[in-house]
């Protein structure tokens, strides 16, 4: 009689991403082998050897009903993520927020998949990808080596090594009697236009130029590119070099009044459904409040909901929208899966949850089984449909919030907490009937 030889997969990085792959392919029943190179080799952020070291903040986000992060924590706690039920066993007091005990959560996740009878552990640097079927998941810090394997992989298709993300606005939040449509020169009416007169101008570079600026880690020293550099670097060079940069007013007259501008902003859709704007040019390291501050006293954004706002780091990431399939398999080499801030992810509960279906969906593929993707309406189907599908121009790494999926029709007398609410239902109604039809949950 011949014996069938178990399924087995291959994953690469036991961070967050990582950690969540490997048990929720074990926990399907197949064999996995999971490399993480420390503490042989270390990263300039990391540590300890312990897998999914937070490396900067401890908090998970918001758990509320009416934050986005709270309804990804829930879909990831309905389906059994490592992370999520890790994170709520080693919480520390924070509020509203989730936040862990680090060297705890560490401690435990390290100590799950050491145990797991189907995991495999190998205290090594990949500098190749192995065959088979394979989960990568190595981190805004991949080595050297292996992005060279990875770049090799997927051509030139794949971006290099700093983050440089404009902040992206909510639609819904953007004052459309202020902002109007026109492309410059006379092209498509694909942007939203926000006009400045003299003193708004003076007024928002004021604002600017006060903001208080990140400050880098030592292993994320930055080197501009004259491309892509930050706004307030632009403002620093000259009171007039935004004005000949990013909110350059030349082709940009109103097409109703035919009124020119001392200055004009520009808003680009950044998903299918048009639910999520950024701003083209505005890529920064300033502090949250202050991006806030200086978003805000832009003319039509004076209300303006912050969905993701502008970084400047070191990351690792590959342009998701021109490779991968929602699934978060490499349309060209459908054996090899990516997960995390690879991904083009933000966020440590992200990059988990983008694990945990990457995982699965490697199992499931060893196993001769369909991937599986959750409905639209759910944070992490929202999330996956656009890394798919998003604006592969100027692709960055995105976080949950509400612009990912379908929002629900503004009624008379319901807030936009109360509708928030409704979608976190709708959401984790949705998840939890796709988990129990799909047969998806990870214990």
């Amino acid at each position: 009689m011949t014996i069938k030889p178990q399924a087995k997969i291959t994953v690469i990085g036991a961070g967050l991403a990582g950690s969540d792959a490997a048990l929720a392919a074990a926990n399907l029943g197949v064999q996995v082998e999971l490399f993480e190179m420390r503490p042989k080799k270390m990263t300039p952020a990391h540590h300890t050897d312990k897998f999914a070291e937070l490396v900067c903040s401890n908090s998970l986000g918001g758990e509320s009903e009416t934050n986005a992060k709270g309804l990804l924590q829930a879909e990831m706690l309905a389906a059994g993520g490592l992370v999520m039920n890790t994170a709520k066993a080693s919480r520390v007091p924070a509020g509203g927020a989730l936040a862990v005990d680090r060297e705890a959560f560490g401690q435990q996740i390290t100590t799950t998949l050491e145990s797991h009878p189907n995991i495999t552990i190998h205290r090594e640097e990949l500098t190749e990808i192995p065959s088979g079927i394979v989960v990568i998941a190595s981190g805004p810090l991949t080595s050297d080596a292996l992005v060279a394997a990875i770049r090799y992989k997927v051509g030139m298709e794949f971006l290099g090594f700093y983050d440089a993300a404009s902040p992206v606005i909510s639609y819904e939040s953007i004052n459309l009697d202020i902002a109007y449509r026109k492309g410059r020169y006379e092209q498509g009416a694909d942007y939203l236009n926000l006009p400045l007169n003299k003193e708004q101008y003076d007024n928002w570079f004021n604002t600017l130029s006060q903001a208080r600026k990140h400050v880098p880690h030592d292993w994320e020293k930055l080197e501009f590119f004259e491309g892509c550099m930050p706004i307030e670097e632009l403002a620093r060079r000259g009171y007039d070099t935004p004005r000949f940069g990013p909110l350059k007013p030349v082709g940009l007259r109103h097409p109703e009044t035919d009124e020119s501008f001392y200055a004009v902003a520009q808003l680009r859709q950044e998903d299918l459904r048009g639910q999520m704007w950024s701003l083209v040019g505005f890529q920064t390291g300033l502090k949250w409040g202050d991006q806030k501050e200086v978003i805000r006293s832009l003319p039509g954004l004076e209300q303006a909901e912050i969905i993701r706002y502008g970084v400047m780091h070191r990351n690792t990431y590959l342009n998701a929208p021109k490779l991968l399939n929602p699934e978060l398999n490499l349309r060209e080499h459908p054996k090899l899966f990516v997960a995390g801030v690879l991904a083009g992810t933000e966020g440590y509960l992200e990059s988990s949850a983008t694990g945990w279906l990457a995982g699965s969906n490697a199992a499931r593929q060893a196993l001769g089984l369909a991937p599986l993707l959750p409905p639209e309406t759910t944070m992490l189907g929202g999330l996956l449909r656009f890394l798919a599908s998003a604006n592969p121009d100027n692709f960055q790494p995105m976080n949950a919030n509400w612009g990912l999926v379908p929002t629900i029709k503004k009624e008379k007398g319901v807030g936009r907490a109360e509708r928030r609410r409704k979608m976190y239902q709708r959401g984790l109604g949705a998840f939890r009937d796709w988990l129990e039809q799909s047969n998806a949950v990870s214990f």
